[in-house]
C-alpha cells in the first residue's frame, strides 16, 4: 500500500464566477474546481482543506490549501498537472511536501487582505471586477484616523455579518489597518490573526463613509465598541477583495519543495 503524502498547495484565482473557496452542492466553488482537477490528474477522490474561506467573488494571490495523496508524482508534476486540469481563472503557483501535523488552517499566524477602490469619476473596463467604483473623492486621511482605533486584539462584533452568528468568539488581532493612495486607486489593506464573515468589506464600507465626510473617525470608533452584529458597513461589493497571504511561523511550517 502507497504511503500516504500530505501536500500544500498555494493557489491564485480570480473569483468573479465562484461562490466562494468552499464546496457548495450544485455551485462552482474554488475547492470544487481544485478537487475535481485532483481527480483528473491522481484518479483519486480526496478533499482540500484552505488556511481561509474566501466568500463569493473575493480574489486570492496566495490561498494556501492542503490535501493527502497516495500518488507518488514529484511536486513538479503536481503544479504542472493540476494547471492542465483546471480553469484558466484559477491556477496552481507552487506544490510542497509537508509534514502530517502540519494544518494550513489551525497554524496560520495571520492572513493578509486588501481591498481595491476605483476612486475616479468615470468606470474603468481594465479594472473591472476587480475594484469598487466609488465616485466622489476621499480623505484618505480621515480614512486612517478612523483605521487607527482597529489597531489590536478586540471584539469585533459590529464588523461581522449577522449570518455568522454561530462563531464562538468574535474577538479578533488586527496587526494592520491602514489605507493607501495609488494614482485612482485607494487601497485599505488589513492583517489580522484571523477574520470574521464579511469583516474587511463590512470595515471598508464603513471606513468609505468617513473618507465622504457622512460618518466621523470617532462615531466609526463607536460602531468597534458597540460590539453590535452588523452594524457596521453597508458591506463593500466582493469583487474589490483580494487575500494577499498567508503567514506562517516560518515559510510553510517547514515545508519540503520536491523540484
Amino acid at each position: 500500500m502507497a504511503e500516504t503524502t500530505k501536500i500544500l498547495l498555494v493557489i491564485e484565482y480570480d473569483g468573479t464566477h465562484y461562490h466562494g473557496f468552499q464546496w457548495q452542492n450544485g455551485l462552482p466553488s474554488i475547492q470544487g474546481e481544485v478537487e475535481k482537477a485532483l481527480t483528473r490528474l491522481t484518479g483519486e477522490r480526496r478533499r482540500v482543506m484552505a488556511a481561509s474561506r474566501t466568500d463569493a467573488g473575493v480574489h486570492a494571490r496566495e490561498q494556501v490549501a492542503s490535501f493527502r495523496t497516495d500518488s507518488s508524482l514529484p511536486m513538479a508534476n503536481f503544479t504542472s498537472g493540476l494547471n492542465h486540469y483546471l480553469p484558466a481563472d484559477i491556477a496552481v503557483k507552487a506544490a510542497y511536501r509537508i509534514d502530517d501535523d502540519f494544518n494550513v488552517r489551525r497554524d496560520a499566524l495571520s492572513r493578509e487582505y486588501s481591498y481595491y477602490i476605483l476612486n475616479s469619476p468615470t468606470r474603468s473596463p481594465m479594472r473591472e471586477g476587480f475594484a469598487y467604483l466609488v465616485a466622489t473623492p476621499l480623505d484618505i486621511e480621515a480614512m486612517n484616523r478612523a483605521a487607527r482605533a482597529l489597531i489590536g486584539q478586540h471584539d469585533f462584533a459590529s464588523f461581522a455579518s449577522s449570518n455568522g452568528a454561530n462563531m464562538k468568539s468574535t474577538v479578533r488581532h488586527v496587526l494592520r489597518a491602514e489605507v493607501e493612495r495609488e494614482g485612482e486607486l485607494v487601497i485599505f489593506n488589513m492583517t489580522a490573526n484571523s477574520f470574521l464573515l464579511h469583516q474587511v468589506r463590512n470595515t471598508v464600507g464603513a471606513l468609505i463613509r468617513v473618507g465622504l465626510a457622512k460618518m466621523s473617525a470617532g462615531e466609526f470608533g463607536s460602531i468597534l465598541e458597540a460590539r453590535k452584529k452588523s452594524l457596521a458597513g453597508p458591506t463593500a461589493p466582493a469583487c474589490g477583495l483580494f487575500l494577499n497571504r498567508i503567514n506562517y511561523p516560518r515559510p510553510f511550517g517547514g515545508c519540503d519543495e520536491d523540484l
